[in-house]
Formats: structure tokens, C-alpha cells, sequence
């Protein structure tokens, strides 16, 4: 959550903060295959050119870290900032979401700008602007849904606050743990809508 004010101050001083405790924001984690091994050297490969680094810096990078044998693969052309990411892999590659408040304080140029930006939802708490779009948007990045339970005999409860809050990848064995831990046992078929 950001003033919309100074947001983007705000937003610079968070990012390096994070990323200099190991989080990264909005970045997919490097594809990159090291494997240490007990001998044979060092050998380098890679499935496409590498622009940002070269096999003598990652050669170097590897000494320092006191690596001397490992096979080393690049599946994509990467800095060697994100190889030294890997080689302490201690990393942690999360999605976030900028939610600038305020903005009924702000042109509507202002807003537009910032709405436009990756990764950002514009909001005002105080007159309720947008709130509907924020929990959607929440719900995207968590990658959540809701599955709604019938009882034999009922109707659904089909109401905002029931249902079952899956990750969207879910199974109907995990969809049963969640409800008891014999379900699962008993279970035989279900409704697809």
C-alpha cells in the first residue's frame, strides 16, 4: 500500500530495501542449472547467447564462491547478478501487487499514469473508489478461487461470504482435506458448472 503522492518514492525505497534482503519482486526465478559435483571441473553451457555475462566471469564468480566443479547450464541470457542469486539460493521470487491510495487527491492524469504502470491498482479508501477491482485483482495474483458446496438435498449456498478458498490448481482430494480428513475416503462424485 502506497500514498499516491509519493508512491513512487515510496515504491523505490521498498524495492531496494527487499532486494537487499533477498526478495524479489515480480521477477520469475532464473533458469539456471547448477549442480555441484565432487570432480571434473567446471563446465559451462547454454542454450542461448549470452549478452549480459560471459563464461569467464561466471568462471570467476564460481572461484569466488569456492566451486570448483559443477555443471553449469543458462536457459535464458541472464546477469550474473541472477547467477550469483542462484549459487546462494536463498532467494525468494514473489509476485506483488502496488496498491496506490489517495487518489482522489490526484489529477486524473496523475491517476491514469499510475494505473497504467505494471503490477499497480489505484484506490481511495476514504470515498470507496476501485475497492471492487482491488479484491479482484488480490484474488488474480493469490491465484485463489471459490468453490461452492452443496448439501444432498439443499440448494448451494451461493453467497459472497461461503464457499470453500482453493488455490486455483487444487484437487478435489485436496477440496475434500480442507473440508474433513475422511471425506476424502467417502467421496464419489461431484458437479462441474
Amino acid at each position: 500500500m502506497l500514498d499516491a503522492k509519493k508512491g513512487e518514492q515510496q515504491k523505490i525505497l521498498l524495492e531496494r530495501e527487499l532486494e537487499a534482503v533477498g526478495i524479489r519482486l515480480n521477477k520469475p526465478r532464473p533458469r539456471i542449472y547448477l549442480k555441484r559435483k565432487a570432480g571434473g571441473g567446471v563446465k559451462v553451457n547454454h542454450t542461448v547467447p549470452l549478452t549480459k555475462c560471459d563464461e569467464k566471469l561466471i568462471m570467476t564468480v564460481l572461484h569466488e564462491y569456492k566451486i570448483f566443479n559443477a555443471d553449469v547450464i543458462f536457459h535464458d541470457d541472464y546477469t550474473i547478478d541472477d547467477f550469483i542469486d542462484v549459487i546462494q539460493g536463498s532467494r525468494v521470487y514473489i509476485r506483488c501487487l502496488y496498491c496506490y491510495n489517495k487518489c482522489d487527491h490526484l489529477t486524473i492524469k496523475a491517476v491514469d499514469t499510475l494505473a497504467r504502470q505494471p503490477h499497480s491498482v489505484v484506490i481511495s479508501c476514504e470515498l470507496n473508489l476501485n475497492i471492487d477491482y482491488l479484491i479482484e485483482t488480490i484474488w488474480d495474483y493469490l491465484a485463489l478461487i471459490r468453490v461452492y458446496l452443496k448439501k444432498p438435498g439443499n440448494a448451494p449456498d451461493l453467497g459472497q461470504e461461503d464457499g470453500l478458498i482453493l488455490h486455483n490448481d487444487s484437487t478435489i482430494e485436496q477440496a475434500c482435506h480442507a473440508i474433513h480428513r475422511t471425506l476424502a475416503a467417502n467421496f464419489r462424485y461431484y458437479l462441474n458448472f
